[in-house]
This record gives structure tokens, C-alpha cells and sequence, in this order.
């Protein structure tokens, strides 16, 4: 089972190993310009899971969960999805949090 938009949870599997759960939050120009559907996409193809979703003081908060390799290929490919039309934005908070052997996917949550 995957996660639905409220965050139900899957049926636990076994992490590869060193996998990372990153918990973050986005400031500057990130609502009303794509970016957690660009989130999505990205983390698909970097094959992380996790999830996004706007706040109401206008930042992003973001989960994200992958291996070294898959989280530096969801930020090379996340930062080149806005190089034709860059957003001002930085991660103002960032932290490592245990990794969820639930999380199958990545999810837009509203």
C-alpha cells in the first residue's frame, strides 16, 4: 500500500543501506511556482520518497528519504529543473531524522 495525501503509511520494507530521511524547510520564492510538483517529479526520478507541502507562512516543508547517492541527484536535477527560470529560494532549516521503511513514493500532501 502507498501513502495517500494524508500520509498513510505502506507496508514496512527493508531500506537500503544508508539510507537517509532529511526533514526541510524551504523560505523565499517557493508557492505559486511549481515547486513541490517539481519536487515530485525530481524525487521520482531520483528514486527518493518522501513528501511536500506548503505552509501557511508561505514556506515548504519537505521529507526526504534516499540513499547519499539518490538525495545529491534529487538536489543536481532539482536546481537544473530552475535553471531556465531560477527561484530565490534557501533551506532555512534542515535536519536528519530516522528513515521510514514505510515510505514507498513522494507525495504532494495539501
Amino acid at each position: 500500500m502507498k501513502r495517500d495525501d494524508t500520509g498513510e503509511k505502506g507496508e514496512a520494507r527493508e531500506l537500503p543501506t544508508g539510507t537517509r530521511r532529511l526533514s526541510l524547510r524551504f523560505v523565499g520564492q517557493v508557492q505559486g511556482v511549481g515547486f513541490r510538483w517539481t519536487s515530485q517529479r525530481v524525487a521520482d526520478r531520483s528514486g527518493c520518497t518522501g513528501w511536500v507541502r506548503n505552509e501557511p507562512d508561505g514556506s515548504v516543508s519537505m521529507e526526504l528519504q534516499g540513499t547519499d547517492d539518490q538525495i545529491a541527484n534529487f538536489f543536481g536535477n532539482f536546481q537544473q529543473a530552475y535553471s531556465r527560470f531560477p527561484i530565490d529560494y534557501r533551506i532555512d532549516e534542515k535536519s536528519e531524522i530516522e528513515p521510514d521503511p514505510a515510505s514507498v513514493d513522494f507525495r504532494v500532501r495539501f
